[in-house]
């Protein structure tokens, strides 16, 4: 019953920021920044700014679909956001392009969160079923891997969170200090994407409530 109340908390949790999110992009979407910048322009205009140049800029299918990748060392845009000239799209690419500078300047959680993607990735596959499965076949050592890998998953999210705050930081600064927006559009790329940020936030706290419920069931 517990799992099921988390689950559905979690889900009206999640469905609000993502509500936000989209309402804060569809609204900043459709202002176009007053020195009609594309996203790619913005992008080239801050890498070039601070002297990097391994980075490449380029479109990709989707929306919101926005990331940089750091082993090809590329900042893929989403199509809307690359030739778009909003003041969302200039806030988006500003972001992905913080994690290039991030990179660069090899910070550390970046590179923390970059070594914890296989334990991410396996835990968030594995370790709810192992800890369910050991509950119910009573196996204390199955529950114990559960939650072991469970817990690397949720440590992923909440390093994920100052390498996501920071990027949405040094977006804000880039786009202020090269005079990219004006006051209103800096407003309105930092509302964008402080509710983006919103979304890295509700995961965190979900996983890591499901982690507690998994560590309280384990005990009974």
């Amino acid at each position: 019953m517990g799992f099921y109340l988390i689950g559905g908390i979690a889900f009206i949790a999640s469905m609000l920021v993502q509500w936000r999110l989209k309402s804060a992009y569809a609204m900043w979407g459709k202002v176009r920044n007053s020195r009609n910048f594309t996203g790619a322009e913005v992008a080239e205009q801050i890498l070039r700014s601070n002297g990097i140049r391994d980075v490449k800029v380029e479109p990709i299918a989707g929306t919101l679909t926005d990331h940089y990748d750091p082993r090809s060392k590329r900042v893929r845009l989403s199509e809307g956001n690359f030739a778009g000239t909003s003041v969302a799209a200039l806030g988006v690419a500003a972001h992905e392009v913080g994690h290039a500078m991030q990179d660069a300047q090899g910070y550390m959680p970046m590179k923390i969160r970059a070594g914890l993607v296989p334990v991410a990735s396996l835990g968030t596959s594995m370790g709810p079923y192992l800890a369910f499965g050991g509950m119910m076949l009573g196996m204390t050592g199955m529950v114990t891997l559960g939650i072991a890998l469970f817990a690397g998953a949720v440590l992923f999210q909440f390093v994920t969170l100052p390498v996501e705050f920071d990027a949405s930081r040094r977006a804000i600064t880039q786009l202020d200090s090269l005079g990219i927006v004006d006051p209103r559009e800096k407003a309105g790329a930092t509302r964008v994407l402080k509710a983006a940020g919103l979304t890295y936030v509700a995961a965190a706290a979900t996983s890591f409530t499901y982690l507690l419920y998994f560590i309280l069931a384990s005990r009974d």
